[in-house]
């Protein structure tokens, strides 16, 4: 008989919860322990970002450029300039009202400090995240014009052991990390207030996710000509699917089948479906500018759109988004840079997106349907590459993206 696995989330939530209860009644050494976890933790995420960056962008730009025509690139174009825009209405929203909403939490937190941990690791990245961007997208143009697929291989085994220990190393500590997070704020006295706070913060990012999903579908049916509202409920069961698995990766069977009931050719449902699933994150993207934005407020620093913009320019492109929780790992180093957001602030982070992270995903899934029905509407006949490269992906056999 299988026992059935814990999902992700249960453990984040315990986490929370057993934190928030540690922290209470741990001694000063017990919550310096986990404050120094905490922080040798995120510096060896930040030190493995630009691992994950060229394990998954080199093999996926490497195959995506083969004969895919124009499906591909519009597809990649769509994807990429809804999650910018997504990035973009969340800072709009959430700059405006998230210091209303937090105002209280501001007056409370912003004299606090956490307790210093006993030592850190220096744990420089190999390469900057820019760097690592340029290299991936001129190696993975470099295999694809030369057709070297031993080398493709190589770099296929390379991403390979990236998601293992992305799935078994850094997956499994983040409850632990979680929990670190949690007894901090609760044995510096903050954990109503914080909670209060963030219980408004993430009830924003749900209307926001759904907001999108909902104007996403409105343009998809203006331009596909298909009704927005049929095609929406016909997307419901990869909505909630993507809600309760926290991947678009695993979810891609649910997606195709859904997309194709909305009318969607089943070639360019696909194709577009799993391209979709590694490179589009508007529900991903809307709630990390928004859990940006709020600890940022509660930390009283300065918040500017250009800073927010090169921010979203940037996690839109490293962010994994076929396994749970792709978009705050990689974002790390981006945020400290960019934003300025400290290790204790970017902990919080990680803390929320977590707990919401089938939220943006469910965003995520959804709005790659919407994507394939302005792609089929403006597709022409497909070219035998085309026709070869849906076959692949139905049978299995063609992934761009793989779930943890």
């Amino acid at each position: 008989m299988k026992t059935k696995k814990i999902g992700l989330l249960v453990w984040v939530l315990a986490g929370i919860a057993l934190g928030g209860a540690l922290g209470a009644i741990l001694p000063v050494w017990g919550i310096r322990a986990l404050n120094t976890f905490r922080g040798v933790f995120l510096d060896f995420v930040k030190f493995f970002v630009p691992l994950i960056i060229i394990g998954f962008m080199i093999p996926a730009i490497a195959d995506a450029g083969k004969g895919a025509g124009r499906m591909l690139f519009l597809t990649l174009g769509l994807a990429y300039a809804l999650t910018i825009i997504s990035g973009c209405f969340s800072f709009g929203i959430a700059h405006f009202a998230l210091p209303q909403i937090m105002s209280d939490g501001v007056k409370m937190m912003a004299p606090q400090v956490s307790l210093p941990a006993y030592f850190s690791m220096s744990l420089s990245p190999v390469l900057s995240v820019g760097a690592s961007i340029v290299l991936a997208v001129l190696f993975g143009i470099g295999i694809n014009a030369r057709r070297t697929d031993a080398v493709l291989s190589i770099v296929k085994q390379f991403r390979d052991i990236v998601s293992w220990i992305l799935s078994r190393i850094v997956m499994p500590m983040l409850p632990l990390y979680v929990l670190a997070v949690s007894a901090d704020i609760s044995a510096s006295g903050r954990l109503a207030q914080v909670a209060h706070s963030f219980t408004a913060l993430m009830l924003l990012c749900v209307c926001m996710t759904l907001a999108i999903t909902v104007l996403q579908y409105a343009v998809a049916g203006l331009a596909s000509g298909r009704n927005p509202f049929r095609a929406l409920l016909n997307m419901l069961p990869a909505y909630f699917t993507g809600l309760g698995c926290c991947s678009s990766a695993a979810t891609m069977p649910v997606t195709i089948q859904q997309t194709v009931k909305n009318g969607v050719s089943a070639s360019t449902a696909n194709l577009v479906v799993p391209i979709c699933a590694n490179v589009h994150l508007s529900g991903a993207i809307c709630n990390m500018v928004a859990y940006a934005i709020g600890v940022m407020v509660l930390s009283g620093q300065q918040i500017t759109f250009a800073a927010f913009v090169q921010f979203i320019l940037q996690a839109s492109v490293v962010a994994v988004a076929g396994i749970p929780g792709g978009m705050v790992l990689a974002s790390a180093s981006i945020a400290e840079s960019v934003l300025g957001i400290s290790v204790d602030s970017y902990a919080m982070i990680v803390t929320l997106y977590m707990i919401l992270d089938g939220v943006g995903t469910a965003c995520n899934v959804a709005g790659s349907g919407a994507i394939a029905m302005i792609v089929d509407r403006f597709r022409g006949k497909d070219s035998p590459a085309e026709e070869s490269m849906a076959s692949k992906v139905m049978a299995g056999r063609f992934q761009f993206a793989h779930a943890a």
